[in-house]
């Protein structure tokens, strides 16, 4: 089985004692030579202790992640000196940060989708060919599924998991090598409530055995619960550190970010009766087992804003695979603008005018190896003024993507040499929200659309939906943040098992009854 985290000497450390210094940076800098024209990391102090959970909060590309790269392995310093239980070290990869007990939980799921759970957690195992036996890593898993009470199947495909699961299988394939210090970069992302909440006894749990927790979070409430240290960052630069006992929330706030988002953000009422989408009885792709014998029924209005919420695992992803072609239904009729659109082709949707915010940014949302500008322009390179008998107007591109870019806050350093892969998982976010909104389009699927925004960013997010929706757009939003969805939505429908369980207006939503349904028990709590 994995061994326990090792020092220097290839000894097992001894047990930590509480407060001790786990892992300390200083000096700690970084920049991108000939892409990033200032230090993405400035002359950082840092350092993280046995039995507390330490938060880094920051605007997007304030250096968060960045900061988690460089102690776990992943990332080189320019500058700077870090040190293991006050032992001068080197990482020269994440192989050499789990060999001193350093472990990080990316944002962004790094999953091989064919394979199953354990061997998900094989592939990073390092042993002579055949030295490990697939069962003891699944009863290895069962132990950590059963001891932390992360619910996943070890012997599941990780293809056929929800996004939530796969997020729980990305935490346990780290906890697999029983690490002392482990990096979560925004780990609650892809969870509901009650799952973050779950996830909050783990990590709590951990730094009472001794272990440090570092925790990037840009929810609040997600920092109040767990955290016992909190380290506020902006454009790469420490802006202090202090026990979360001597902070307010609204403190942190105007410190990190500047300003608060509304609870409610206030609208006119939906005018128009004319349909931007009709879904009769559709039994998505996947869901024939799973789905009742009626399937999903539901209307969009024009200039109307449609908010589905459920735990993730409900259908969502099979749904937004049918409405935007992506995957043809098992039955039932998609009639987008009048015009029925069932098992037509993806780019048939976009020509209809459908703009798809896809839930896995870096999987459907950008190609990573492409550049910014040629990100910017992926729907839109084959139309005037963009390109002319298939040649590509470079200027016309690089003015469109400058103004995407300006427009929506993007920290990018150049258009057409910095390849999307390297930059923040907030900034692609607000790329992919800058192409997919800027021509005003009459039909938008955002799923889960400011998902590792920070604060200004989800407000801005907002501000601008709430203008597409004046414009006439009908959006389809699909979120797990009820915040979100009771503050944007003039109607709330709630995806339970397959179906749509109840719908009520926006304005008279209650959260309670919102959250039974999620969970599946509105017919007990009544």
């Amino acid at each position: 089985m994995a061994n326990s985290a090792i020092d220097s000497k290839g000894q097992a450390p001894q047990t930590p004692v509480h407060g001790q210094v786990l892992l300390e940076a200083r000096g700690l800098s970084k920049g991108f030579p000939g892409v990033w024209q200032h230090l993405i990391l400035d002359h950082l102090d840092f350092d993280v202790r046995a039995g507390e959970v330490h938060t880094l909060l920051g605007e997007n590309g304030a250096g968060k992640t960045v900061i988690a790269n460089i102690l776990s392995g992943y990332y080189g310093k320019t500058n700077g000196e870090i040190r293991v239980r006050g032992k001068l070290v080197s990482f020269d990869s994440p192989r050499d940060g789990l060999a001193h007990g350093i472990a990080m939980v990316h944002q962004d799921l790094m999953l091989v989708g064919a394979f199953t759970v354990a061997q998900n957690v094989m592939v990073g195992l390092k042993a002579p060919p055949f030295s490990f036996r697939l069962h003891a890593v699944e009863r290895k898993l069962d132990e950590l599924v059963a001891h932390y009470g992360l619910q996943v199947d070890p012997r599941a495909r990780v293809e056929d998991l929800s996004a939530g699961e796969q997020q729980r299988v990305e935490i346990l394939k780290v906890l697999f090598h029983e690490p002392e210090v482990l990096f979560l970069d925004e780990p609650t992302s892809l969870l509901a409530p009650h799952e973050a909440d779950q996830l909050f006894v783990v990590l709590r749990a951990m730094a009472d055995e001794g272990k440090g927790i570092v925790f990037i979070s840009h929810k609040m409430r997600e920092v109040f619960a767990v955290s016992d240290r909190v380290t506020v960052l902006k454009l790469g630069k420490m802006q202090g550190t202090c026990h979360i006992s001597e902070t307010t929330e609204d403190e942190l706030t105007r410190r990190t970010f500047g300003e608060t988002v509304p609870d409610y953000m206030e609208r006119p009422a939906v005018r128009s009766d004319k349909l931007a989408i009709k879904v009769s009885n559709l039994i998505p792709q996947g869901l024939e087992k799973k789905a009742p014998g009626s399937g999903f029924s539901f209307t969009l209005r024009q200039g109307e804003i449609l908010g589905l919420a459920g735990v993730a695992g409900n259908g969502q992803s099979e749904l937004i695979a049918s409405i935007t072609g992506l995957a043809p239904p098992a039955s039932g009729q998609i009639i987008i603008l009048g015009e029925d659109m069932t098992k037509r082709s993806p780019r048939a949707f976009i020509e209809k005018g459908v703009a798809h915010i896809p839930e896995r940014r870096r999987q459907m949302g950008i190609v990573e190896q492409m550049f910014v500008a040629e990100n910017v322009v992926l729907k839109d390179y084959r139309q005037t003024p963009f390109s002319r008998n298939t040649v590509l107007n470079h200027h016309e591109i690089t003015a469109h993507a400058q103004d995407i870019v300006a427009r929506f806050n993007a920290l990018v350093p150049d258009l057409w040499d910095t390849e999307c892969r390297i930059l923040s998982g907030g900034n692609i976010q607000r790329l992919i929200l800058g192409r997919e909104t800027w021509r005003k389009p009459p039909v938008i699927i955002a799923s889960h659309p400011t998902e590792g925004l920070d604060a200004k960013a989800i407000r801005h997010t907002w501000d601008l939906f709430l203008e597409l929706r004046e414009q006439g757009s009908g959006i389809l939003l699909i979120s797990e943040d009820l915040d979100e969805i009771m503050s944007l939505s003039d109607r709330i429908g709630v995806m339970f098992e397959g179906e749509i369980v109840g719908v009520v207006e926006g304005q008279d939503a209650d959260r309670e009854l919102l959250g039974h349904w999620m969970a599946g028990t509105a017919a007990q709590a009544a």
